[in-house]
């Protein structure tokens, strides 16, 4: 499977989604530092929002196959200035959190990743699961087996 770094302002559901992508309960835990897995890196809000942070989090960008830059449905302004995606130099992926809760406007938020450079968005509600399983296939590589697979063989 491919590595992927989950990044985006604080709150915006990176660590929830971490949690959905590797099967676990769902639960509430403030990310401190960066957080490395087999294949999926968990950043803190604070680098994205930070300046002399996110420096450091375009270097641990090199670690990692895939982008995923996080804007939660529920924002009024993205934090990703238009055309920010080419500059990573791996694929970049939108990811459209926080779909179904109040005040949500996912479309807003697709095109705000889109503008930033992202051909391929998904939308995603970590605690329901929807979307989930789209992301995991994109990160599929040949011969990987899914957990969904596993309990039908």
């Amino acid at each position: 499977m491919k590595k992927i770094i989950l990044v985006g302002r604080s709150e915006c559901g990176k660590t929830t989604l971490t949690q959905a992508l590797k099967g676990e309960k769902i639960h509430y835990h403030k990310t401190q530092y960066v957080n490395r897995f087999d294949v999926i890196i968990d950043t803190p809000g604070e680098y994205m929002e930070t300046k002399s942070l996110g420096n450091a989090l375009a270097m641990y960008t090199f670690e990692a196959d895939v982008v995923g830059l996080l804007l939660s449905a529920r924002e009024p302004y993205s934090l990703y200035p238009p055309c920010v995606a080419p500059i990573c130099n791996r694929p970049v992926i939108g990811i459209v959190t926080q779909i179904h809760r109040e005040g949500a406007n996912p479309k807003q938020a697709e095109e705000w990743l889109r503008l930033a450079g992202c051909e391929t968005v998904f939308h995603v509600d970590s605690k329901t699961g929807d979307g989930v399983w789209q992301i995991l296939e994109y990160l599929r590589e040949d011969g990987d087996v899914m957990p969904w697979e596993q309990e039908n063989e």
